[in-house]
């Protein structure tokens, strides 16, 4: 099953692959990633309540499913949204983190999108200080200029993870020359872009629908679960054909080729397995969080 779901879907990583990362720099962040992420599951329980748990699941399928649609940001390099802050205003940064935790798990075990032993430093990277940095700005500034904040902490979170992806390597002694490296910063820093504007744009719609979406206010309804839900399903089954077949910026950089495109119904498949999982595995923790909670 992971070679048939890696052809359709591998074409879509943002991830640190195995192979890459020296053994102290990936076995230290192995070893660090999994107490953070304990720690933020128990923090998630606080105050929250199993009619969230829907909500949960919807999120994370919906940004499993846009994270399959690459788009083209220039010298031949694609990149899509990790969803990070997204996350992070509409469910809190520590559930935020565990989620994207789910997302990045699922896709490096079942689909060999990322490195199962690079896991950690992904998780590190997007779903702990990704999540954060997407999520500070508008935690100080979101009263005051509150799309602004959204913006900002979109392009933060990408940043912020490319930054620490590229450090790693680097500590690892991957050959990079400089002019490549600079170059693949300029097409960070344009999928960071794009990444805020496409926050900010998700965001506008999900308060139209309910302007009480955001977190600390109400966080979801019905409306707004069936937006995002239709969202992820028409993401998984018709995006995935206008998906750009490019190599993203870490693919890029270590020259990675990705695999040849798979046929539509292929990639459709592979999009709702991974749509349904990822549903299954955040309303499952949400649930139990409830429970363990109420207890």
């Amino acid at each position: 099953m992971p070679r048939f779901f890696s052809s359709c879907y591998g074409e879509e990583s943002v991830h640190i692959p195995d192979g890459f990362l020296a053994t102290p720099v990936w076995a230290t962040l192995d070893a660090a990633a999994a107490p953070a992420v304990v720690y933020l599951a128990r923090r998630a329980q606080r105050g929250f309540q199993e009619s969230q748990a829907p909500l949960l699941g919807v999120m994370g399928a919906f940004v499993f499913a846009a994270q399959m649609i690459n788009f083209p940001v220039g010298a031949g390099t694609s990149g899509h949204l990790v969803g990070g802050a997204l996350l992070a205003y509409t469910l809190g940064p520590a559930p935020a983190a565990v989620v994207l935790t789910a997302i990045l798990a699922i896709q490096a075990l079942v689909f060999q999108d990322g490195g199962i032993l690079a896991l950690g430093p992904n998780i590190v990277n997007m779903a702990l200080a990704g999540v954060a940095a997407g999520y500070l700005p508008f935690y100080f500034w979101g009263r005051r200029g509150r799309r602004a904040a959204m913006f900002l902490g979109g392009m933060l979170s990408v940043l912020v993870s490319a930054a620490l992806a590229l450090s790693e390597l680097l500590i690892s002694r991957v050959p990079m020359p400089g002019t490549v490296l600079w170059i693949s910063v300029v097409l960070f820093t344009i999928s960071a872009v794009l990444e805020g504007a496409i926050t900010v744009a998700v965001m506008g719609a999900l308060e139209a629908i309910n302007p009480n979406c955001v977190r600390h206010r109400a966080g979801g309804g019905g409306r707004v679960l069936g937006a995002l839900a239709s969202a992820a399903l028409l993401l998984a089954v018709v995006g995935v054909l206008f998906a750009s077949t490019h190599p993203d910026g870490v693919e890029k950089l270590l020259h990675i080729v990705p695999p040849n495109s798979a046929a539509w119904l292929r990639k459709a498949v592979a999009g709702l397995t991974g749509v349904a999982l990822i549903f299954g595995a955040c309303l499952l923790f949400g649930r139990l969080a409830a429970r363990h909670r109420s207890a």
